[in-house]
Parts: structure tokens; sequence; C-alpha cells
């Protein structure tokens, strides 16, 4: 259902009760959304239960850092909960441990999010205590390839820009990084239009009370003449999603941005082919992948479930169809290749563009072990899976299969009142209203087995004109891609 915007009075409020507000009216589910005088939006789903659970969404990200304060959001990030005006980093820790349940606080390319929320004010020795902690985390990405490949994958998909920028800060960066750039950062970030504070479990009016009190005072920008003042109204979770089930249609991403332009790039797709020597790994890694749907394209829930159809996972796992064991991806290469430890699917899904794509970790052929395979050995049975998509049609029960474990992990997720308060969060923030799961699960049934074909040719049909992202990791690189790709009917980008 559409929410329509109405305004009335803002009865209920504790202080300046004629104020006026713009609010959409409650809808079946009950969830109600609240705009304030200064644009910051409070969004509640008012389901039953003992415990509640409340988050500010902020508009900004790594997605967001121009070259002057690259690396800000990770320390943004990592410094939630320290010092603030009234309280010492020791009161913060009293103050939160008092309250019990769960305060965190995250970053992602184009969200950060807080369980809690303070107004951050940076002490030098609490920013060099992050430091540490900041090499730390990147020596702990980098020896972890099923972490640190995602981000090479994004910085060569994207030229290192925008999408391509790292969710943790530049080790070049990490000594740079001061309160003169961090507070730079989030007075441009920090502006209630890009906020959304979303309560599950929690009267709406109490919520609009209690956001009016403490966040009245931050002041709206006023309109720029080059960027639309509105959020476009258009349907879209996820990266945790598939993990947590919110992973195929919700993003890790909020909507178009209303900052600066300046400040809100516009990423670029570029493909291209990167390889990292590493001769002493376990395994050698390969991931190809293509640029996706943005999150407002109708075909976003067609690429979903060829995600979910493709599935696949680690070599030995347990479980039956629910944890995708009859998947394609399990079915046609976990199944008949022991080499290979891990193959599995991926969808980054962002507000105007997404990257999917297979990758797969194998016993390297140089290691000497008995059925090891090279890079250029496994990138025909990935790019075979792509070109399955789009010259052969899914048989239906496979389909319908696919949809339902799709529909029934979104259904799942909102069993959790964290997932639940924070999809409320990313859907406002995204769409400017709450979608219920109904009308996700309701796209996702009417998607065909023609939709598939049709979107699998628009993303790496040879007509599509798409380049390929390639990133391999091992001993030896992959050899001569493109003309796998060109074999198999899959766009080589040349």
């Amino acid at each position: 259902m559409r929410h329509q915007s109405i305004i009335r009075s803002g009865k209920g409020l504790a202080k300046n009760a004629s104020r006026s507000l713009h609010s959409n009216p409650p809808p079946s589910n009950s969830t109600q959304v609240t705009t304030l005088p200064n644009n910051i939006r409070v969004a509640t789903n008012s389901t039953p239960g003992h415990f509640s659970s409340v988050g500010l969404y902020v508009d900004a990200g790594s997605r967001y850092e121009i070259p002057e304060t690259s690396g800000a959001s990770h320390f943004i990030d990592r410094l939630a909960f320290k010092s603030t005006d009234k309280r010492s980093a020791e009161e913060m820790v009293t103050a939160m441990t008092s309250m019990g349940g769960q305060i965190m606080a995250s970053s992602s390319r184009e969200t950060i999010m807080y369980q809690s929320f303070s107004i951050f004010k940076s002490y030098s020795i609490e920013i060099e205590a992050q430091r540490d902690a900041a090499y730390y985390e990147l020596r702990e990405l980098q020896a972890k390839p099923e972490m640190d490949l995602p981000e090479v994958l994004h910085a060569v998909a994207y030229g290192n820009k925008g999408l391509g920028n790292s969710i943790l800060c530049p080790e070049d960066r990490i000594d740079v990084i001061d309160s003169n750039i961090l507070r730079r950062t989030m007075t441009d970030w920090y502006k209630p239009e890009n906020m959304v504070i979303a309560g599950a479990g929690i009267p709406h009016e109490e919520l609009v009370e209690l956001v009016d009190k403490y966040f009245s005072s931050l002041k709206a920008s006023p309109p720029s003449p080059s960027v639309s003042p509105s959020i476009p109204d258009n349907p879209a979770l996820l990266r945790k999603s598939l993990s947590r089930a919110a992973s195929y249609l919700f993003p890790n991403t909020p909507s178009d941005s209303l900052l600066d332009t300046s400040l809100s790039p516009s990423s670029s797709y570029t493909g291209g082919h990167k390889f990292i020597h590493d001769p002493k790994g376990e395994f050698d890694h390969l991931y190809i992948g293509f640029e996706g749907v943005g999150i407002h394209d109708e075909d976003i829930y067609t690429l979903a479930t060829m995600q979910v159809l493709l599935g696949g996972g680690g070599s030995f796992s347990a479980g039956g169809p629910g944890k995708g064991m009859y998947s394609r991806l399990y079915v046609h290469i976990l199944n008949h290749f022991s080499q290979v430890d891990h193959c599995a699917s991926f969808n980054h899904i962002y507000t105007d563009s997404s990257l999917f794509g297979l990758f797969a970790s194998f016993v390297p052929a140089a290691s000497g072990i008995r059925g090891g395979n090279t890079p250029s050995q496994i990138l025909p049975h990935l790019v075979h899976q792509l070109s399955l998509l789009m010259y052969t049609s899914v048989p239906e029960v496979e389909l319908s299969r696919a949809k339902n474990q799709l529909s029934s992990s979104l259904m799942m997720a909102m069993e959790n009142r964290s997932i639940q308060v924070e999809d409320l969060g990313r859907q406002v923030l995204v769409h400017n209203r709450a979608m219920p799961t109904t009308e996700m699960t309701d796209k996702i049934a009417l998607v065909t087995a023609e939709d598939i074909q049709r979107v699998a040719t628009r993303l790496f049909g040879p007509r599509s004109g798409n380049k390929p992202t390639v990133v391999c990791q091992g001993r030896e690189d992959v050899n001569r891609w493109q003309e796998t790709f060109a074999k198999y009917g899959v766009s080589s980008g040349s």
C-alpha cells in the first residue's frame, strides 16, 4: 500500500505542541512514519513484545568519502559511544551497561547505523587508541581472503572511487585521520534530512516525542538547486540478509543521497581484472562479477531470485533444502569437484548499482596436492553457470524452490526484533516509507523463467556491452579469461 503524506498537529509532543509534523497514516501492519519540521524522520513498527529496539540510520559511509576524508567513516564507526560533551568514555560505558541489551554501531558503504546514539566529540587520546585498532583490523582482513577479496572486487569493479572505496580506512590514511577531519565529515554527513530514527515495540508518539526533544536542535540544510529535496518513493533489503535473510532485497545502502553532489559521487562501474600473488595460501580464489541493477529497478526481485537459484556454500554443510543444498552451485560444482572448497553466488545491492557474480575457493594445482586445479581450469565452470541462466529455461520446480526460499528467508528475518527495526530504518531511508514484507514476497512470486533469462541477458549477455570484473588470488593468475567468457556466450567486455 502506498502511504500518502498528510499534515497534522504534533499532538503528544512535550514541547512545541503546535508544530506541524508530516506523518504517514498507520497502515494495517501498524507501521507509522513522521517527519519532524527539521526533516528528520521517525518510523515505528508497533509489533507487540516485551522488548523494544531503536536505531539511528544515517545516509553516510565510505562511498561518500573524498580523498581528503578517506577513512573517516571507519574511525567514526569505531569512536561511537566514546566521549561526548557531557560524558567521559568511562561514564558512557557505565550508562550503556546499566541499560542492558545490545548497543552497537556499524558502518557500510552507504549507511552508518547506531543501535543507540551519542553526540560525537573526539578526544585525541581516543583517536590515537583507534589507530592501533585500525592497523590490527586491516591485518586481520588481509589474512582472510573471504573478507578481503570482496573489498578488492569492489575496488576493481568501481575504479577505486565511490562504491570502490573500502569500508576500512586505507593504511596510508590511518595516521592522517584527526579530529578536524572527523568533525568536518560529520558536519557534512550528519544532517537531519539524512537521518531516520526507527523503533520496534515502542509507541510511535513516544518515540516522536523523544526525537523531538533530543534532535530538534539539528537544523535542516537549505535546499540545493542541484539536488532534489525529495526522496524517490520507489520500491526495493542487504548484506547481512541472506546470512540474515535481508540479504537479497534491502541494500547496504540508503536512498539517493541528499548530500551535496560533491560529497555524494555517483559511482561509475568500470570492471577489470586483478591478480594477487599469494604462494602460501591454503586455497586459490577466483571471483567473477558483473554490474547488476540498482535498488529502484523492478528487476531487483528477479536478480535476487537468481542469486538464490545459484546459491552455493562450503563443501561441507549440514542441513537440507533450506540450507541451499539443492542450489545449482551445490548440484553442479560442489557435489562433483572435491577440490572446490567453497563456491557461492553474491549480490551486493546499492542505490544505483549492484555487483552480482560467483566465486570459488579451491585446492591449487601448484600446491602439489593431488587433484588441485589452476584458476584457468575453474573459470569455465563458473562462466558456464552464468550462461545456463541465459540459454536454458529454469524448470518450474527449481524456480519455485528458489522463490519460496527467498520469500521464507525474508519472512523469518522479520521475527528478529533487531533485524526488524534495522530493516524499517533502511526502508524509510531508501524509500521514505515502510515496505510490507508481503509487498516484496508478492513481487518475488511474479518472477518467471522468462524473467530469469531476460535479466541474465541484460546483465551479462554478449550484446549487453557489460564488462566483467575478475579477481584472482593464489599461486597463478587466470589466463585468457576473455576467451572463456566469449566461448560460453557471456559478455567479455571486449
